[in-house]
């Protein structure tokens, strides 16, 4: 079984910063994606950025040039920097992970419990 763990969270300030991180545990062969998602109250559960496993990175455009999505091969982490929040950008945020776990063969997506983002004005 594999588990990711969002970390990170919390309340800041229009204007501030957070940077969020994921870890995947589990015995894990390959990732072949890691994005974060968040959901507003009230919204649906929308795709804010995504890094795939060569590094290439992409970002909703209401966030671009204000976050910045990496990842950590060696351990399984995925981190969300994210400058310059907007009051719009509060919301719970989820790590999503497409991976294959040792001794499978097919590829499946896996969920964090998520992490509370809160931005004031």
């Amino acid at each position: 079984q594999v588990h990711l763990v969002e970390s990170g969270g919390g309340l800041v300030q229009a204007g501030g910063s957070l940077r969020l991180s994921c870890a995947a545990s589990g015995s894990i062969l390959s990732i072949r994606n890691m994005r974060w998602y968040r959901q507003a109250p009230g919204k649906r559960r929308d795709l804010v950025a995504a890094i795939s496993r060569g590094g290439w990175a992409n970002y909703v455009d209401s966030v671009q040039g204000r976050f910045t999505i990496t990842k950590d091969d060696a351990k399984n982490t995925v981190d969300l920097q994210m400058t310059g929040l907007k009051p719009e950008d509060t919301g719970v945020y989820y790590c999503n992970a497409d991976l294959m776990e040792k001794l499978k063969s097919d590829y499946m997506d896996y969920w964090g419990q998520g992490t509370q983002v809160t931005v004031s004005s």
